[in-house]
């Protein structure tokens, strides 16, 4: 018997999830950098550069980005790791695996990639020393099935850094829910020639756990020393948690 999840705000069997996941984002992969910049005022690209300076990564390091999307993260860990460390790209999504993988091929980039399901990663256990996941968790299935995977993974001492919309400060809500239901859905429409998929970004964003919530998820995955960062008065917030 199938369980059941939440697509937005609609109920629906969970083995559902990630066909009509994919078909979001196979819609908005062709325009999906110019919507980040437009949904965001390009304050996106400021969380991704708090999420790499608290990631430290080191030259040598292995480190996976899961979800990559267009590949920002991974590009900037490439440049950290140098030619003696090693960055996976991976992605559930083909399409959006193909843009990242050729943005960073326009930027002189070659880096391995897989497209997987993040509840089943194609890795060795103790792996990796960093794995990270921008905007990605909040579109899986069962999401402490993949943060035990990513926990799985890393080696001991290693990281999981978790950057996704979160619970905006409350008194901040009213206008936050004009933006994200009035706003987003016309910018998709005008700008991606797809309302439908803004929406299900603004449902998704109140369907996933708030910041406390995902805190306990990770450590119920085993992720040690939990904390998390509120960006932007709690529109984002970055958990970083330890394998021990």
């Amino acid at each position: 018997m199938n369980g059941k999840t939440h697509f937005g705000y609609e109920q629906i069997d969970d083995v559902e999830k990630a066909r009509k996941v994919a078909g979001v984002f196979d819609s908005v992969a062709p325009k999906y950098d110019l919507m980040n910049d437009l949904m965001s005022a390009g304050m996106h690209r400021a969380w991704k550069a708090f999420t790499i300076a608290i990631a430290g990564i080191r030259t040598g390091e292995r480190v996976l980005d899961v979800a990559s999307g267009s590949g920002d993260l991974a590009s900037a860990f490439a440049r950290r790791v140098g030619p003696e460390g090693e960055v996976w790209l991976t992605d559930i999504n083909g399409a959006m695996l193909a843009r990242g993988r050729d943005r960073l091929l326009d930027e002189g980039r070659a880096l391995p990639l897989a497209q997987c399901d993040a509840e089943h990663l194609p890795f060795r256990a103790d792996y990796f020393d960093c794995v990270s996941v921008a905007f990605g968790l909040r579109n899986m299935t069962h999401k402490e099935a993949a943060l035990a995977e990513m926990r799985r993974v890393l080696k001991p001492g290693g990281r999981l850094l978790v950057l996704e919309f979160s619970r905006v400060w409350q008194p901040l809500t009213r206008a936050y829910d004009w933006y994200s239901f009035k706003v987003l859905p016309w910018l998709g429409s005008k700008f991606a020639g797809d309302a439908d998929s803004y929406r299900y970004l603004a449902e998704s964003i109140r369907m996933h756990p708030d910041q406390e919530q995902l805190k306990s998820l990770m450590e119920h995955a085993g992720l040690e020393r939990v904390e998390y960062f509120n960006l932007s008065a709690g529109v984002v917030a970055l958990h970083r948690g330890h394998k021990v």
